[in-house]
């Protein structure tokens, strides 16, 4: 019986410290966005509590050399979300006109009552 008592004892006395041994407290990990991914947030996804500056005015080039079935699309703003500097010009570029479409309908930002401004990108019809 001593034995049972003292083997008892062996086994459970370990096992009953176990529980009065401090514990560290739990780790919090805060993860933040680093700057490169935060410069890679679509734009088009943000919305603006403002609207946009004015539009620039913009020399359309000609074509590039041997281009055919272009169009070009106007340069307009993006909002970049950054306090230092919200908004910037995205120059117009020409682009290949998809086959069977005609007519570019250019993006326009629009105010969204509860959302702010946001850009609706331009589109084929």
């Amino acid at each position: 019986m001593y034995r049972s008592i003292l083997s008892l004892a062996l086994v459970a006395g370990p096992l009953g410290l176990a529980g009065c041994v401090e514990s560290p407290p739990p780790t919090q990990v805060i993860v933040e966005p680093s700057a490169t991914q935060q410069s890679q947030v679509d734009p088009s996804r943000l919305a603006s509590p403002a609207p946009p500056p004015p539009a620039h005015s913009e020399l359309v080039p000609p074509p590039p050399q041997g281009a055919s079935n272009v169009a070009w699309q106007p340069g307009h703003w993006r909002y970049t979300g950054q306090i230092a500097n919200p908004w910037v010009w995205q120059q117009g570029v020409y682009v290949q006109v998809p086959p069977g479409q005609t007519v570019w309908t250019p993006g326009r930002w629009v105010n969204r009552p509860g959302t702010g401004w946001v850009w609706v990108e331009g589109h084929w019809a």
